[in-house]
């Protein structure tokens, strides 16, 4: 099949065809949670985005340097140069150890990818843990004139760095700010009295006395900015160039932006050649974060447990809401979209597991060749999922007809059908069935459902409906549909 990758660059701000640096070779960076909280799907989009490219880039047959990091010091609030750092100030709340928040949200933060059938990165590094690497960037940006130190701390010199960049290369290139406007909006804040210009931002910063997480560096106890974390953890695994960076929408300004800066100023290169953003999931119109307050952790969302919640909605169900919509594109939480997402998940995966029992016919009525076609078209259009899953519903038309007899496909084409089928479906989206795999229980429900299935058709609803509820309450979602009945653990 014709494979034409293309990807929207948020530096071209257009799509471009992809080519590696350095094929077979892919670098590709993510910029991981803040660990100070339970996950929400503003954390889950990008995670899901970014194992959509990881898996399709290695289905390709690209070997993936694939870096998603732990933010574990340096975020401060509100995203700024002063106040507390959002581990710290979480760490003092629950009176324990930055470094045991860090770990506790960190685990759950993995469980719940796990949950959503993420792949781990290949390197998951933590900020914490490249205090070195960090401290050389700045010395490095420093010495090239772009960086000063001031009791204690130190700024990155956005003036500086605009007059040695002029042109297309200078400060505002990734978000197309102007920087004579930032420079008459960005108002003055208490506490930064000690920048050159408002627009500087903090490399390295001074530990007050009360502050807990510190480490020694050349310029005193401190701890480092939030830009250069990631600046400098991508050159360390990925080098100074690499592929692919990416994140939330929210991060292309300041934060991205400050990396292109950083990395320029340290090795006068932009870091990557393509850059990647998803947009956000909104509530009621606003960005869902836990910094706005009103977020749902993914943990709510599987268990039911807030009170915006009509239901409990399943790992699989989340990863396909998100899938649903192109990663560009902002998308509103709803209950009612979530139980749409529902329905056409269990849709999917029913007559993906009747297509698995369908037989050959002696010959083919369906021509497969500009399904797959238009299927990989699709992923190779700046990935768009949206309609990569409209096709897959094509398919599910094409399957329930085979299973009627009303089409036909001979052994060759039956085989390349379920071949694709879970190219698209598992492979590339990830998605799959959410009944538990032992084969002790599959046959423990199938017997229940079947009694069942005989106390409805002896018309006995009311117990029909007890053994419903009591399944309910063990945990297992009983579904009756035209197909039949089905279940799934919730």
């Amino acid at each position: 099949m014709d494979q034409n990758l293309q990807i929207f660059n948020s530096l071209s701000r257009k799509k471009e065809d992809f080519k590696p640096i350095n094929p077979p070779f892919v670098g590709m960076y993510l910029c991981g949670p803040t660990v100070y909280g339970d996950a929400h799907l503003g954390h889950a989009r990008p995670a899901i985005m970014f194992d959509v490219l990881f898996r399709y880039l290695r289905h390709l047959g690209y070997k993936v340097r694939y870096v998603r990091n732990i933010t574990d010091v340096g975020h401060l609030e509100n995203d700024l140069d002063e106040g507390e750092d959002k581990i710290a100030k979480k760490a003092k709340l629950e009176q324990i150890e930055p470094m045991e928040v860090v770990q506790y949200y960190t685990d759950n933060y993995h469980r719940d990818m796990k949950s959503l059938n993420v792949l781990s990165p290949s390197i998951e590094p933590s900020a914490s843990g490249h205090i070195i690497e960090q401290i050389k960037m700045i010395e490095a940006i420093i010495q090239h004139g772009m960086a000063y130190e001031v009791e204690g701390s130190v700024y990155f010199d956005v003036l500086a760095y605009d007059a040695k960049y002029k042109g297309q290369e200078r400060y505002g290139i990734l978000s197309g700010r102007i920087i004579e406007d930032l420079l008459n909006t960005t108002r003055e804040l208490d506490g930064q009295e000690e920048k050159r210009n408002t627009l500087d931002f903090a490399l390295w910063k001074k530990a007050k006395p009360e502050h807990i997480m510190r480490w020694p560096s050349p310029w005193g106890d401190g701890f480092p900015g939030w830009h250069i974390e990631c600046s400098a953890m991508s050159g360390k695994y990925l080098g100074e160039k690499f592929d692919i960076h990416g994140g939330g929408m929210d991060l292309l300004f300041p934060h991205h932006e400050g990396e292109i800066a950083q990395s320029r100023a340290a090795n006068g290169v932009n870091p990557a050649k393509y850059w990647m953003h998803c947009n956000m999931i909104t509530l009621d119109g606003k960005k869902m974060g836990k910094s706005l307050g009103n977020a749902i952790s993914l943990e709510q969302f599987f268990k039911g447990d807030h009170p915006i919640l009509e239901q409990a909605y399943t790992p699989m169900t989340i990863r396909f809401f998100i899938l649903q919509a192109h990663y560009r594109s902002t998308v509103d939480f709803s209950n009612e979209a979530l139980i749409a997402a529902e329905k056409g998940f269990n849709r999917l995966m029913s007559a993906y597991e009747i297509l698995n029992k369908i037989e050959a016919g002696t010959e083919s009525t369906i021509n497969l060749h500009p399904w797959i076609q238009n299927a990989y078209d699709a992923i190779n259009d700046d990935f768009n999922t949206a309609i990569l899953i409209s096709y897959l519903f094509e398919a599910c038309s094409w399957i329930h007809g085979l299973n009627e007899k009303r089409l036909s496909l001979n052994p060759t084409d039956l085989d390349t059908f379920k071949k694709y089928m879970m190219v698209f479906t598992e492979d590339i989206l990830g998605l799959k069935n959410e009944k538990s795999a032992n084969s002790s229980e599959e046959g423990l429900m199938d017997l229940i459902l079947n009694l069942r299935m005989k106390v409805r058709a002896n018309k006995d609803f009311a117990t029909s409906d007890e053994i419903r509820d009591r399944l309910l309450e063990l945990g297992y979602a009983i579904k009756d549909g035209k197909e039949g009945t089905g279940w799934g653990r919730i």
